[in-house]
């Protein structure tokens, strides 16, 4: 069955030259993007119901950008003014590259891990005196608190934002040849909208293994897989499943 439509549960890239630019210039496709979740934030009080202030704390660890528009967001709404000397753990490069919207990135000690939350551990260990407040969403990998755990430290954690299930009633009558999913909320999106969702020809496209374990536990068959040695990216598995479909 050939390739001719396709439907990203993500919003649209905002880089101009994005992959999937690429990929339909290449393919002929169409490409179409809607987030299947999205975020809302926890107002100031339901963050003090959490017993948080935020002066408490001396140390902020920043796994996501959300993350960061959320506790800046929430330190506007406490009229808290965050203090020169409060030190940021990202979780990785483009976090702490983001953080550069709120404060000014050489006056402040910021340290940075790789790409995993682990990464960051020894960086932690190093000043385990802090106060850690962990900004997060509702939804949290279980290896964060384990790791935060494991140091011996003095951390909370503060649910700043949600993950919501965004309203696609509008998608019910369109189809499309491909679905495409980057986390398991996408998928429970996707069962929570549709209840009574057959695939029958639709191909599913999944990123990571816990969306290959929502999409395998939820009864759906997945017919591209990414990352793999060979398709790093999505957009790459996408490039090779048409190419060999549209022959």
């Amino acid at each position: 069955m050939k390739v001719k439509t396709i439907l990203v549960s993500q919003p649209e890239p905002k880089m101009e030259n994005s992959p999937y630019s690429r990929l339909i210039d290449k393919e002929k496709v169409k490409v179409d993007f809607r987030p299947f979740i999205h975020v809302e934030g926890v107002d100031a009080k339901g963050v003090r119901q959490q017993k948080i202030d935020l002066k408490d704390f001396t140390a902020i660890i920043l796994t996501s950008r959300n993350a960061v528009d959320h506790f800046f967001r929430i330190a506007e709404e406490m009229r808290f003014k965050v203090p020169d000397t409060m030190k940021y753990f990202c979780q990785s490069e483009a976090v702490a590259y983001y953080l550069q919207k709120y404060v000014v990135y050489r006056k402040r000690k910021i340290y940075v891990g790789k790409r995993l939350f682990s990464d960051l551990s020894p960086m932690i260990k190093k000043y385990k005196d802090e106060k850690f407040l962990l900004p997060s969403s509702d939804v949290l990998k279980p290896e964060v608190p384990e790791t935060l755990n494991a140091l011996d430290i003095s951390w909370k954690r503060g649910i700043f934002y949600k993950t919501v299930i965004s309203d696609l009633s509008d998608l019910r009558d369109v189809y499309y040849d491909i679905l495409v999913f980057f986390s398991p909320s996408g998928i429970e999106s996707l069962l929570h909208n549709f209840p009574d969702f057959k695939q029958n020809d639709t191909r599913i496209a999944v990123f990571g293994n816990s969306t290959v374990e929502a999409a395998t536990g939820a009864g759906l068959r997945i017919d591209i897989k990414a990352p793999t040695p060979e398709t790093p990216s999505m957009t790459m598995a996408l490039q090779k499943y048409i190419t060999n479909a549209n022959k």
